[in-house]
């Protein structure tokens, strides 16, 4: 049952005056943002008439939002959340009450973000926070990708347990290497079941030990297992990471996972994002990025990013919406030609095609050089893919000949108007000033990543990390406009 909204009453309120500081971070933050839209946002996902009264929504999203500033296991942020004043400050309970359970808090993530929007409402909120307190003050939106790994990687669940529990020897090992007699009997078999089973007798094991448990360590690395094992039983045991996919860095280095294209003012904060699989091309995401700023209140001037942002219809668009582009020339982006059928993607950073399978080109070739070089003829650029994957590949057919020896792709590099124009505004002063900003947006993907936990899902599926790149933007962003507003 939804909760009613209350006013938080409490003859200990009086200490959260003392206690917390008026320049602490976590004071300003409640301060700044009203909660109340969050309300609003969620109340549909509860009964109204029916079932047990939930915890207040506003609340278990302020945990999450701790959990992002603070990355630690629920049952460690639930356990800090009881005793330390400045969370309870934050969370708006009184200083006597008990905090929930760490089972409502994952049951709060599952059942209740159901919703991707929430990514687009956030930013929003931020942003609108910043224009009203004058702090971005820019035209300007620079833009880039941030690759983020499923949190089961390509690996199987059998796999994830064992280099966990792994994980928890070693620390408990690190307070008593005599415990190896104690700990009970690794499973010889590749049953998921019995590595369950084994994760849980190791976790009693050592929770069992009072003396051991309590080395802070040990208990982080014990928590981290048990909430693994019981909060994502069923997704263990479907074994599969649905959305996730393979997605390239460079030509011979891949991720399995998701991608988040970021748009981000020279203010560093986030007006834009979106969320997709990892084999997404970044260029393609740049329009949406661009309407969902300018949807916020940015006026967008100045478009700044890699060489993925350079194709042709990004060239046309920024020209049609009186955008200045600063994106450099990629030449097979920008200047090929396609000749064979299918919707092959260019991956930049590894300068080769990949296919609509997920699969990169293994090599590639330039033809026709002697003939350009005395003629002026047009190059060809040719990709090879691996003729072994394209043999079982379930998208082979209209794609791949059976019997033949190879499959390549192939695309012309000839410049027309519209490329020309570009490479000589790419060659002014102004473009390559404008450039110079872009590593800010470098630094902003490394803050994710470093100090948030965005370089592994905390969850499953795409709706996941949508959920995780909402909290996440949404902290990064208001830590910036505390920061900003001193």
């Amino acid at each position: 049952m939804l909760p009613k909204k209350e006013l938080v009453l409490s003859s200990y309120s009086a200490l959260y005056d003392i206690l917390i500081p008026k320049d602490h971070f976590l004071r300003k933050f409640k301060n700044l943002v009203d909660f109340e839209f969050i309300y609003d946002e969620l109340k549909d996902m509860y009964n109204e008439a029916f079932g047990a009264t939930a915890k207040c929504p506003i609340m278990m999203f302020k945990l999450l939002l701790l959990k992002v500033m603070y990355p630690m296991s629920d049952r460690d942020l639930i356990e800090r959340a009881t005793f330390d004043m400045s969370f309870k400050y934050f969370l708006d309970v009184a200083p006597e009450d008990k905090i929930v359970h760490p089972t409502s808090l994952t049951k709060f993530r599952k059942l209740r973000l159901q919703d991707a929007s929430l990514l687009d409402l956030l930013i929003k909120k931020t942003v609108e926070i910043a224009l009203q307190e004058g702090l971005i003050k820019s035209n300007q939106i620079i833009v880039d990708s941030t690759h983020t790994d499923s949190m089961f990687n390509s690996t199987s669940p059998i796999e994830i347990l064992i280099e966990q529990s792994k994980q928890l020897r070693k620390s408990v090992y690190r307070q008593d290497e005599t415990y190896k007699d104690k700990m009970p009997t690794k499973p010889g078999t590749n049953e998921l079941l019995d590595h369950i089973n084994y994760c849980n007798q190791l976790i009693n094991t050592i929770k069992n030990d009072e003396r051991l448990y309590i080395k802070e360590d040990v208990k982080l690395k014990t928590n981290l297992l048990e909430e693994i094992v019981n909060d994502d039983i069923e997704q263990l045991n479907s074994t599969v990471e649905k959305d996730a996919k393979v997605g390239h860095k460079t030509s011979d280095s891949s991720f399995f996972g998701y991608k988040t294209h970021i748009a981000m003012v020279p203010e560093r904060i986030v007006t834009s994002a979106i969320v997709t699989t990892g084999e997404q091309n970044d260029g393609k995401q740049a329009k949406e990025l661009i309407e969902k700023a300018v949807e916020n209140g940015i006026e967008v001037k100045v478009f700044i990013g890699d060489g993925a942002y350079s194709e042709k219809d990004m060239i046309e668009y920024a020209k049609e919406k009186e955008i200045k582009l600063v994106s450099k020339l990629s030449k097979t982006v920008s200047e090929g030609n396609k000749r064979a059928s299918g919707e092959f993607e260019y991956n930049k950073d590894a300068g080769r095609y990949v296919c609509t399978a997920g699969h990169m080109a293994i090599k590639k070739a330039l033809h026709g050089k002697k003939k350009h070089a005395t003629q002026g003829t047009v190059l060809r650029e040719t990709h090879y893919f691996d003729i072994e994957k394209c043999k079982v590949c379930p998208l082979r057919e209209g794609c791949y000949t059976e019997g033949a020896a190879s499959k390549t792709y192939t695309v012309t590099l000839k410049k027309d108007k519209i490329h020309e124009e570009h490479q000589l505004y790419q060659e002014t002063e102004e473009f390559k000033e404008l450039a110079k900003n872009r590593y800010m947006i470098e630094a902003k993907n490394a803050e994710l990543k470093n100090r948030h936990g965005f370089k592994k899902s905390q969850s499953h599926g795409l709706l996941g990390m949508h959920i995780q790149s909402a909290t996440t933007l949404f902290v990064v962003n208001m830590k910036r406009i505390i920061t900003l507003k001193g």
